[in-house]
């Protein structure tokens, strides 16, 4: 039920980053909008979610969103729930990898890390390596 981490020589439940990962696979997290640049052009990716690395989205190599998505970048992105009415909560969000995908040729897996939510709690970036991709 819990998941722990290793900070320094302390053990931590990171308990906020187990309840996203539970909503995105209860279905309450369905897809993630973001800007980039400051651009007025809002970007929409079904939200998928893989079981060892958490939250991620499938984005086709040779699209500008793939070459301006950077390894390491931090960004707000909004997580849009389930359903019409149901609104939608923005979160930091680090981008911590970008891997081809086996299954989709031309497409690549960048996987997404939550790092604060609009109340300020912290969350760990799960799987961040600090290298650039």
């Amino acid at each position: 039920m819990f998941e722990l981490i290793k900070i320094g020589n302390h053990n931590v439940i990171d308990l906020a980053e187990r309840r996203f990962k539970a909503k995105i696979v209860s279905g309450e997290y369905h897809s993630v909008q973001f800007f980039l640049n400051g651009s007025g052009l809002s970007h929409l990716f079904r939200l998928r979610y893989n079981t060892s690395n958490g939250p991620y989205i499938l984005v086709k190599q040779d699209s500008s969103v793939f070459k301006e998505l950077k390894v390491g970048d931090l960004m707000d992105m909004e997580y849009n729930r389930s359903g019409s009415l149901a609104g939608s909560k923005t979160f930091k969000t680090l981008i911590t990898s970008k891997i081809p995908d086996d299954h989709y040729t031309g497409y690549s897996i960048v996987e997404l890390s939550i790092i604060d939510n609009l109340d300020g709690n912290k969350i760990k970036p799960n799987g961040y390596h600090g290298s650039k991709g």
